[in-house]
Parts: C-alpha cells; structure tokens; sequence
C-alpha cells in the first residue's frame, strides 16, 4: 500500500495517474474534503493533526511525500515521518527541491527541504530524494495574463535552468516507490535543456500563435524567505545545469519544455 500526499497537486496527481494505470494499490490523502466526500481509496488527513495522520499511514508500506506549507517549514514533513516510523512504513520517497542545501547570500537554499530530508534520513527507513527544478506546469499559473495579453512577471532574470516536465517527476517517484533500485538516492531531475524564462516564453508563444510577453522584475522582498533565497540562488545561475537522473531511471529522454507546451496547449488557449 502507496500513501500518496499532495494527491490533489501537479505531481501527485500524475502519481495517482500512474499507479492506478498499473493496478497498484494506494491511499490518496487530501487536506480537505471535497464535494461528495473524499474519493474512494481515500483518507482525509492533516499534517498538524497526527491522528488524522495516524490513520492516513496504517497499513502503508512506502509514503511519497509532498508538503505544501504556506509558510515553508519542515515541521509537516516531520510529523509526516513520525507517524509512518511509528506505523511500521518501510519506504518514503519526498518530493524536494534542486539546490536544498547550498548556500547563497550567507543562507541556506531550501533550508525546510534540508531539515525535511535530514529527518528523514535519521528515522531509519529507506528513502529516495527527488529534486526537481522549476516545473513547465508553473506557467499554467500565468493563463489569465496569457489570455488577457498582459506581461508575464519574470522572477529569474536572464538565469537558465532545466525546466522539467511534471510528468517525468512523477514518473520518476513512482519508479522508487515501486522498487529497490533508487533506495538512498538524490536525484537532481531535470530536463533535457537549458531555457531562460524569455526561452519558454518564446517557444510557448510559437505553440499557441499568439503573443507571450514578459516583464523583468527583482521584487521579491514580498516573498517568503524560503522563496526569496531559492529564487536568487536560481537567477544567481545556482540551477544552471543538466542532469541525466531522468534518463537514468526511466530509461527514455526527459520530456522538453516545448513538447510538453504542446500537450497543454489546450489548457492555454481553454476560455476562462
């Protein structure tokens, strides 16, 4: 039994996408319950009510991790991993960030992830690290300025990184998730390219036939130190590499950017 957090999110819904494609059995948790009850193979839990999160782990062999806090924190992945040691789960693959760990500007880049991963690794069960960069899906955020003609805000600068598609993530926590092969793993999952914001603006732009403009802006004192720190080390050029971990594991070529703008093109060009 697969305990899928964040199943309602970019990544773990291809999760549940791809393990109910292969028969697998799993447990969707979700925050909140929605219209017409939580979905069947489901379990409602909350990250700071640890019965709630007693019940979501019973029975559950491997958890894949994903924390949303609003403000970052590692204290839902530690009650996370809490619960599942004293449950008896064997595996937990998190879902983290590229870059957890370096420093930049005298801080720590993905401070919450580190402390997460460190946990983890200290509770004693198996685990695997996934670290992706910036996902294509974010620029699904940006449909209302896209269809309104109106700039999108770039927080990067002239910074590359290897944006990744979504569905290799996922595609790649379900293969650890489903076998031994990537227990005490990191993997930096990236895509096959490196794209500055104005890149993917660009090929977006070619695939809807319609205009995509951006605007260069540095604010980000309005944003979370988490974010702040990570975003700078980002258009410090931090994230500008390219790794084979995608490849590696799924044992095809990571998905570009401009590929996956083609398979969402619907999704920019839907009415509002």
């Amino acid at each position: 039994m697969i305990l899928v957090t964040g199943a309602t999110g970019t990544i773990g819904g291809h999760v549940v996408r791809l393990l109910t494609e292969r028969g697998m059995p799993f447990r969707a948790m979700s925050r909140r319950e929605r219209a017409g009850g939580v979905r069947a193979g489901g379990v409602r839990a909350d990250f700071d009510d640890p019965a709630s999160l007693a019940r979501a782990v019973a029975g559950v062999d491997t958890v894949f991790l994903v924390t949303v806090p609003p403000v970052p924190t590692a204290d839902h992945d530690i009650a996370l991993v809490a619960a599942a040691r004293a449950a008896g789960v064997r595996k937990i693959v998190k879902l983290s960030a590229i870059g957890s760990g370096e420093r930049f500007d005298g801080e720590t880049v993905g401070a919450w992830h580190l402390a997460a991963e460190e946990a983890i690794e200290d509770s004693g069960l198996a685990w695997t690290m996934l670290r992706p960069p910036g996902f294509a899906s974010n620029f699904l955020w940006h449909r209302p300025l896209i269809q309104a003609g109106e700039p999108l805000p770039n927080l990067t600068g002239d910074s590359r990184q290897a944006i990744v598609d979504p569905r290799d993530v996922a595609a790649v926590a379900v293969a650890a998730m489903t076998g031994d092969a990537h227990d005490g793993q990191r993997y930096d999952l990236t895509g096959p390219e490196l794209l500055t914001f104005a890149d993917q603006a660009a090929i977006l732009e070619g695939v809807l036939e319609r205009p995509v403009k951006i605007a260069d802006t540095d604010a980000l004192d309005h944003l979370p130190d988490g974010m702040r720190i990570g975003i700078g080390w980002a258009r410090s050029g931090g994230a500008a590499y390219v790794t084979h971990h995608v490849p590696q594991v799924l044992g095809r070529p990571a998905g570009t950017f401009e590929q996956w703008a083609r398979d969402h093109r619907e999704a920019f060009t839907a009415l509002p």
